[in-house]
């Protein structure tokens, strides 16, 4: 029974898996057989497909070369149109061009007519010319036949005659020149003599030259001067100042010209009045006091005006030299306040125009340091205030704007230009120098009406504070002969009808302008 049983087993698992193989098989061939069928339709479906693109693109492709077609025929018509205008135009050229070269022909034939026409008016002038020289020569035959001359004796009387005129004429002339030579040779001479003395003391007028100090009563005008005169000459000579003692009442005057000396006598003077007992020992020691006071007020003045402006590490002998000039005036202007004044002017011009403000005010204060020696050293106060720079070792920028502020030389830095705008608007501005509004303008107005009392002036102009006189003339009226005589007469006309300080330049401009409008 096992053994049948293990028989039957195997038989039927072989039974059962030739089934399952036939069965897998059949699914097998019949997947086969539905893939087969779908790829024969998938084939067929992209066989027509491929019949529609491929007629598409057909399609699309004689579409385009229609196009291109119908473009090449649209540009070959433009081109054709464009080689007609062409052709058109080359033809007007030429139909142009043959029009010219028949008027050059005509104008060429014209021309060689009138060459030749001009010719024979040469040749007949030739023959004028010779009858003329002809006729003129038998003339001149026939003159000296009458006049028992020939031409050459007679230019040699005619040239002696009139240099015999002229002779007389210059003789005469130059006695005129020497007679008024003579008659003004004084007042020139007194006039040079005055420029000169004002160039070296015009900043020193009554005003500024003395000072006024006020008594408690008019009985210690006899103490000053004291007995037989001896405190008033031991305090003449300790100070080298005069000292005026007159009928004013309650004043005494010290002059001299120095500042300092001055401003020293004041405070001995005052010191003596308020301390009453006045002898010539008690003057020397109040005295030396007194010096030493003003050189210390010296010092500090300069230190006070070198902070105020913003000026650092100045030499000291600059800084007292600053000081000095708090004693000097010019044109009554105070030249310490005038140097202040110009260095800040100096420091906000270089500021606005991005320049070195330190550098530009340190320019301003010193630029008239010359002042405060110019009455002890030889030479202008410009080239006193160079040497004083160089000495302390002052910046390029420095000396250039000393030397420049009144023109003697040319400025060569911007500073320096700026230097001597800020001078001139310190000195010319309203109230700082003493010279009432009235008489300056009054000044200006008659330098203008002399420049307008002339013919051929059109209009007169007077400029720098009236040291220029500017006259535009009709150029229609006067030309540059005249002009050049009209401003001697102007000048010799404010000469003699006008008094002033220094020199007036005359300036005579004569401008022709020529306009035309075009519509």
């Amino acid at each position: 029974m096992d053994s049948i049983g293990t028989i039957i087993i195997p038989v039927v698992s072989l039974l059962f898996g030739g089934i399952g193989f036939y069965i897998r098989g059949y699914f097998l061939e019949s997947k086969l057989k539905n893939a087969t069928n779908e790829a024969a339709k998938i084939i067929e479906a992209s066989k027509s497909e491929a019949q529609v693109k491929y007629k598409e693109v057909l399609i699309e492709a004689k579409e385009e070369s229609l196009k291109v077609i119908r473009d090449a025929e649209r540009k070959g018509l433009e081109l054709q149109k464009e080689g007609e205008e062409a052709l058109r135009k080359v033809q007007r050229m030429e139909e142009e061009f043959s029009h010219k070269e028949k008027m050059l022909k005509r104008n060429e034939e014209e021309l060689s007519e009138k060459s030749s026409r001009l010719d024979e008016h040469k040749e007949s002038l030739k023959h004028l010319e010779e009858k003329y020289e002809r006729l003129v020569h038998e003339e001149i035959e026939k003159l000296e036949k009458i006049a028992n001359y020939t031409i050459e004796e007679a230019k040699g009387e005619l040239k002696i005659q009139l240099l015999d005129d002229v002779r007389r004429d210059c003789s005469a002339d130059v006695k005129k020149i020497l007679a008024e030579a003579k008659e003004n040779s004084e007042k020139e001479a007194t006039k040079l003599i005055s420029l000169a003395v004002q160039r070296v003391s015009a900043d020193h007028i009554a005003e500024s030259t003395i000072s006024v100090v006020d008594l408690p009563s008019d009985d210690m005008k006899g103490r000053i001067i004291g007995r037989e005169g001896r405190n008033i000459r031991a305090l003449e000579q300790a100070t080298g100042v005069d000292i005026i003692v007159d009928d004013t009442p309650g004043a005494v005057v010290l002059s001299s010209f120095d500042p300092i000396r001055r401003e020293t006598a004041r405070l001995a003077l005052n010191r003596l009045i308020h301390d009453g007992r006045i002898h010539p020992g008690k003057i020397e020691s109040i005295v030396e006091k007194a010096k030493k006071e003003v050189i210390n007020m010296i010092r500090e003045e300069g230190e006070k005006a070198a902070f105020e402006v913003g000026v650092d590490n100045l030499h000291p002998d600059l800084i007292k030299l600053l000081g000095r000039l708090k004693f000097r005036t010019s044109y009554s202007q105070n030249v310490l306040l005038h140097s202040k004044e110009v260095a800040i002017l100096c420091g906000i011009m270089a500021t606005e125009l991005g320049h070195n403000a330190k550098i530009a005010k340190r320019a301003g204060l010193l630029h008239d340091i010359g002042k405060a020696v110019d009455h002890q050293t030889q030479g202008t106060h410009v080239q006193i205030g160079i040497d004083l720079a160089k000495k302390y070792n002052e910046d390029a920028v420095v000396i250039n704007s000393i030397a420049s502020h009144h023109e003697d030389c040319e400025a060569q830095y911007i500073i320096s230009t700026l230097v001597a705008a800020a001078d001139t608007l310190s000195a010319s501005r309203p109230g700082a120098r003493r010279e009432m509004l009235e008489n300056y303008t009054k000044r200006l107005r008659d330098l203008e009406e002399i420049g307008d009392s002339f013919k051929g002036v059109d209009k007169t102009y007077a400029i720098q504070a009236g040291r220029e006189v500017r006259v535009m003339v009709e150029p229609e009226k006067l030309d540059d002969a005249n002009s050049s005589f009209l401003a001697k007469d102007i000048a010799e006309k404010i000469k003699k009808e006008m008094t002033y300080p220094g020199e007036i330049k005359v300036v005579v401009i004569r401008e022709q302008r020529f306009t035309e409008v075009a519509n």
